[in-house]
């Protein structure tokens, strides 16, 4: 009977576990290419992110080098729109580039997303990374615990010699050692985590801010189309035409000014100049990133030949050459006190679309001609903060920024019935300062 016993337990080991040996080893190569498999994946995704990027980051240039040479072309054509032609031409270039530079967003925000998804990779690695040096790091301290709880009596007493003794100690000492480099990789994976984290924290923020410069780039051509369909409009595509209301149009900038001359020259503020900040001081950033400046303040040579254009008493701030859709940043932090638009009251004659800041030194700050505005009365910005974009808008023959800077004692905004201009027979709502209350901007910046 036992020798039947043991003849069926070795067919068994010699048939059946076999078998089993070749059925855990497929299992196991099987998991293995799994694994394999997804590594691949991974890999696989990674190398699509980086040649994604790689990919727009070198559209991105050559979309730059586009830009520039539209920028170029603009710079070409020059402030003055004297004819027809070259006014169509402004507004094409103007609009060439604004969607040239939305190309540019796209591809900035496709690199973005792709950023993000990077970072969310390594994040979900170093999650994985931290759960299992965490794990060790249990295991480590419950084996401290374990020989830290029995004392050195104890080990003495139940080791049949000190042989056993030293090997105790040793494996204490190997599990702390153990234990602090485990609780160094917690504290790297960790690092590394948090920075990741912070990385797709300041990529989402960029993210945001991309999405919003696109939706205000695809406005600027709108308004740009607009104003060309008008242009057209208005001229009947005819030269003569196009003379015809360049002349009125600078007919009305000339009775505006003296209107404005008029009320401003009764405005009796008096500016204590000790509360300003010390000329020369810097205390102003510029509103563009690109500085060329193509008037300077006060009785400037053309202000001279055209004293009639700037009341008498020279240009009243400083204008900056930029082309259409160019961000405009707030020169100090400051609150917003007003915006508006005076093309809604009397069309191309003024400062049209514009916006005044009061700064905490006792100054204020003016920005005229936007082609859109991105901020509101009673908003708080800080300093360099995108309040708007640089347009065409009031009486200006080109794109461009003009910049003001007031003594804050003196300026304030129009109120709906101060000022009625006898030429527009409407009522502008527009910044008036006491005339002592201009300042020259290159004082301050």
């Amino acid at each position: 009977m036992r020798n039947t016993f043991f003849i069926i337990i070795g067919l068994f080991a010699a048939l059946v576990v076999p078998t089993l040996v070749v059925r855990a080893q497929e299992t196991a190569e099987t998991a293995a290419a799994v694994e394999e498999d997804v590594e691949t994946e991974e890999e696989k995704a990674a190398r699509e992110l980086e040649e994604l990027i790689d990919r727009k980051n070198k559209e991105l240039e050559a979309i730059e080098k586009e830009i520039a040479a539209f920028q170029k072309e603009i710079e070409k054509t020059g402030k003055e729109a004297d004819t027809l032609k070259k006014a169509i031409g402004q507004l094409e270039a103007n609009r060439r580039k604004v969607l040239a530079e939305i190309r540019a967003t796209e591809n900035k925000i496709a690199v973005a997303n792709a950023t993000i998804k990077q970072l969310d990779s390594n994040i979900g690695e170093r999650d994985t990374q931290l759960r299992r040096s965490l794990s060790a790091l249990a295991s480590s301290m419950r084996g401290v615990y374990e020989l830290e709880s029995t004392n050195i009596v104890q080990v003495l007493l139940s080791s049949k010699n000190f042989s056993d003794v030293w090997e105790d100690i040793d494996n204490l000492n190997t599990i702390q050692e153990s234990l602090n480099t485990h609780i160094d990789q917690v504290r790297k994976i960790k690092e590394g985590l948090v920075t990741n984290k912070e990385k797709k924290e300041a990529e989402k923020k960029k993210l945001q801010g991309l999405q919003r410069n696109l939706s205000d780039q695809r406005k600027v051509v709108e308004n740009t189309k607009v104003e060309k369909n008008r242009l057209l409009t208005a001229t009947e595509n005819k030269e003569s035409e196009y003379q015809r209301l360049l002349a009125e149009q600078y007919e009305k900038k000339v009775a505006i000014e003296r209107e404005i001359l008029e009320i401003e020259g009764k405005l009796d503020v008096l500016v204590d100049f000790s509360k300003l900040p010390q000329t020369g001081s810097g205390v102003l950033s510029w509103p563009v990133d690109k500085v060329t400046i193509t008037q300077r303040f006060g009785k400037t040579s053309f202000a001279a030949k055209n004293p009639q254009v700037y009341n008498g008493s020279g240009h009243n701030g400083i204008d900056l050459a930029v082309s259409r859709g160019t961000e405009i940043k707030s020169a100090l932090a400051g609150e917003v006190v007003g915006t508006g638009d005076t093309d809604k009251q009397c069309y191309g004659v003024s400062y049209g679309r514009w916006v005044l800041i009061r700064h905490d030194n006792g100054l204020s700050t003016l920005y005229a001609h936007l082609d859109l505005i991105k901020v509101v009365p009673g908003q708080r910005v800080e300093n360099r903060e995108v309040i708007g974009y640089s347009g065409n808008t009031g009486y200006s023959t080109g794109p461009h920024l003009h910049f003001t800077v007031y003594a804050s004692q003196a300026v304030h905004i129009a109120g709906p019935t101060e000022y009625k201009s006898r030429v527009c027979k409407t009522y502008l709502r527009i910044p008036l300062s006491s005339l002592n209350g201009y300042l020259n901007p290159l004082s301050y910046l």
